[in-house]
């Protein structure tokens, strides 16, 4: 089931549901207890990408992403909106993936790294596909 529209629309609010809980997941983890969610400024692309603009109850703004790649976070300040935080979390997991290959000592680093840039230009090319932009 790899096309959306194959999906029904209970499979699409699970997914999204999953994908919220696993945000909010790793969010705790880092120390964030999270407040609400800024729906409207939030996407998904089922079942590949969410990205979750989040407010904690520290009254922190964050971006958050999660779906068929590592769950990750950046500060809201980094990107004005949804497609900038694509384009954000691309060039930091670029940049992680060259730091982790500089001192990689296993093959599980190495494998780590080349997810991380095949998520990172995955996310790339989603940032750069105008259908997807135009509202």
């Amino acid at each position: 089931m790899s096309n959306p529209g194959e999906f029904t629309e209970e499979q699409r609010s699970a997914w999204v549901r999953e994908q919220y809980q696993k945000a909010t997941k790793y969010l705790a983890e880092k120390g964030f207890v999270t407040e609400s969610v800024a729906t409207l400024d939030s996407r998904y692309l089922i079942p590949v990408v969410a990205i979750w603009k989040l407010q904690t109850i520290n009254k922190e703004s964050v971006w958050v992403i999660s779906g068929d790649l590592p769950c990750d976070h950046i500060g809201i300040s980094a990107a004005e909106d949804v497609r900038e935080a694509l384009r954000n979390f691309s060039m930091k997991w670029q940049l992680q993936a060259q730091n982790i290959l500089a001192t990689a000592k296993d093959r599980t680093q190495i494998e780590f790294a080349s997810l991380l840039v095949s998520r990172a230009e995955g996310l790339y090319q989603l940032f750069e596909n105008e259908k997807l932009w135009n509202e």
